[in-house]
């Protein structure tokens, strides 16, 4: 058991919560993701006139939001979620990224909403990557 340099308490393998441990950031990923789904699933028609997508299309990635949200959410609930899989969340992630970004100008017609929308989802999923890569590479050194 190893114990943390400025207490006695041991070490656990990162707080569920916490954007600096790789358990937090996939729990934080999970949640935005899959409430981000939900809301898609549930709003998707007014969604996707706001945005600029068919209700369809909405639809489609409100499924595809939540099912990956309950696999991030079931990694994070490991007390140490194996390299592989958070490497894995982190590619799909930067995936999602690049993906949205050429849909936006490739397929999709946004309205000035979803060039605003797009865009900031996009970058808030980047963010996720580099919190999660930071965390991991954090955990890997400990270990």
């Amino acid at each position: 058991m190893s114990v943390h340099a400025n207490s006695l308490t041991p070490a656990r393998p990162g707080s569920a919560f916490s954007p600096r441990t790789v358990r937090g950031t996939l729990t934080l990923d999970a949640l935005v993701t899959g409430g981000n789904g939900l809301a898609y699933l549930a709003f998707s028609g007014p969604l996707g006139d706001l945005l600029g997508a068919a209700r369809a299309t909405v639809l489609d990635l409100g499924l595809l939001l939540t099912g990956y949200a309950v696999v991030v959410g079931v990694l994070a609930a490991r007390r140490q979620p194996p390299a592989l899989g958070v490497r894995a969340v982190i590619d799909v992630n930067l995936a999602w990224v690049v993906v949205s970004l050429v849909a936006m100008e490739a397929w999709l017609e946004p309205t000035t909403a979803g060039f605003v929308w797009i865009p900031l989802q996009a970058a808030a999923v980047g963010l996720f990557a580099v919190l999660q890569f930071t965390a991991l590479r954090r955990s890997s050194r400990r270990g």
